[in-house]
């Protein structure tokens, strides 16, 4: 549910495929890499085979599409045909909202509604019902090969709804850890450094938005993922890389800094890594011909708002997401410009939209904007972040970072055959951000464009 709607159940049952308007069919997807490398796979929370108490609803999370919500004890979603691999460590993630939390958790289950339990989940307010944040959980050993995998939920005397869940996800074969702690003397240095800075008055003419940004065009490509897939060439689909040249599967703080070649400005202030799955048209590349990476505020008090620490890691968007994007879904391609402007069809199957001729595809990407304050990466990559739900950080996630989003612009009007990413459908476009700013660079920004509200070039002027 969003926002601040009442929640009121209309107790919905559906068991077996039958009923076509509640089960849909499976979206699921496996990514399968290299040799030597974890594999993941992706179970969106509306494929059930068979289900109890749960509503499908839109969702306002990344990537759009539904969820299952209305969960309450006693309710559980059934996953036929998930591929656990081989038996050994698993990261095994969640993706749920819930906007009172309490004493409910999630149980993953396999064979049955009461079987062994593969990983557990304490539920609590994340900060509304549409407030995603991913829970995730290492397990050292489990059930090897195809399974029936239940979500159950438990543990909430009540009765009432605590829950809302987006996605599941299984990462086999990983290492049972994946937490990157922030180095608390580095960390608190420089938020000393960054709060005694002396603001620089906005003149009286600025426009009031808190916002800088990096203006940066498009630098290589490589199937390589430094976050995803570190040590791995090639493990990857193909990704558009930005900012700094140098970025591909070795990279990391230590190699990043050390290059000074960007295709961002403002360079050398931001050697950030920055990078997409590339776009396909009929089978042609087509790579971005510019990307402007805002660096702005969704809070209420964007004052709050303190910088990026060095390494810091995160990932928006799932490549494993696999689900029509038609007009009007949430986080989709759309145009702008053209001889009639803006989008003038849409693609056979109604997931891209045809530009105008003369025009331009566009996305933009919008990356969680509050931190748990403790760790760089997580897991997931994206545990250790949240979206703020409704202009403040949830008590889990109390640090307010910048709010980055990209904004993509491809030379491409499309047809009706379509687009495809390296990742597959419209839905699966995600990004993957690692902060090199030079700490002063990035902390006079905040401090002067997002903390005074004003906006700012990439050359941080008002």
């Amino acid at each position: 549910m969003t926002g601040n709607w009442i929640r009121r159940r209309a107790r919905v049952v559906s068991v077996g495929a039958g009923c076509a308007s509640m089960v849909l069919a499976a979206v699921v997807v496996a990514l399968t890499p290299s040799a030597g490398a974890a594999a993941e796979l992706v179970v969106q929370a509306e494929a059930y085979s068979a289900q109890l108490g749960g509503v499908v609803e839109p969702t306002v999370d990344t990537g759009g599409g539904s969820d299952v919500g209305y969960l309450s004890r006693g309710d559980w979603l059934r996953y036929d045909g998930v591929d656990l691999g081989a038996s050994g460590t698993m990261a095994v993630s969640v993706r749920v909202a819930s906007a009172v939390g309490g004493a409910g958790t999630v149980q993953l289950r396999t064979g049955s509604v009461t079987g062994p339990v593969l990983a557990q989940f304490a539920i609590t307010a994340t900060g509304g019902w549409q407030a995603w944040v991913t829970q995730t959980v290492n397990v050292t050993s489990h059930p090897a090969g195809v399974q029936s995998v239940y979500a159950v939920m438990a543990n909430t005397g009540s009765g009432a709804d605590f829950v809302n869940l987006n996605w599941l996800s299984f990462n086999s074969g990983g290492p049972a850890t994946g937490w990157v702690n922030v180095d608390p003397v580095k960390w608190n240095a420089q938020l000393a450094a960054f709060r005694a800075m002396t603001m620089a008055p906005a003149p009286a003419n600025a426009v009031r938005v808190p916002e800088f940004n990096a203006t940066c065009t498009y630098s290589h490509s490589f199937k390589d993922d430094p976050i995803v897939f570190p040590g791995l060439p090639g493990a990857s689909h193909m990704h558009s890389f930005f900012g700094n040249r140098s970025t591909n599967a070795n990279s990391t703080l230590d190699s990043l800094r050390a290059n000074t070649a960007t295709t961002c400005t403002p360079a050398p202030a931001d050697l950030s890594a920055y990078w997409v799955p590339t776009l396909y048209d009929r089978g042609a590349v087509v790579e971005p011909k510019g990307v402007v990476v805002y660096y702005g505020s969704r809070l209420a008090d964007p004052s709050q708002t303190v910088p990026f620490p060095l390494g810091f890691e995160m990932i928006a968007g799932s490549a494993g997401r696999q689900v029509p994007t038609p007009a009007g879904s949430v986080n989709q391609f759309y145009c702008v410009g053209g001889t009639t402007g803006g989008e003038i069809g849409r693609s056979a199957d109604g997931n891209w939209p045809i530009c105008s001729p003369g025009g331009t595809l566009m996305f933009q990407l919008v990356f969680p904007d509050c931190w748990d304050g403790v760790h760089l990466d997580s897991p997931d990559h994206k545990s250790h972040v949240a979206y703020t739900p409704n202009g403040t950080c949830p008590s889990a996630f109390p640090v307010a970072i910048p709010s980055v989003s990209f904004v993509i612009a491809y030379p491409a009007v499309g047809s009706t055959q379509g687009f495809t990413l390296a990742s597959g459908m419209a839905s699966s476009m995600h990004g993957d951000f690692v902060n090199v700013w030079d700490n002063d660079a990035q902390g006079h920004r905040v401090k002067n464009c997002i903390v005074q509200s004003a906006k700012c070039n990439s050359a941080g002027q008002f």
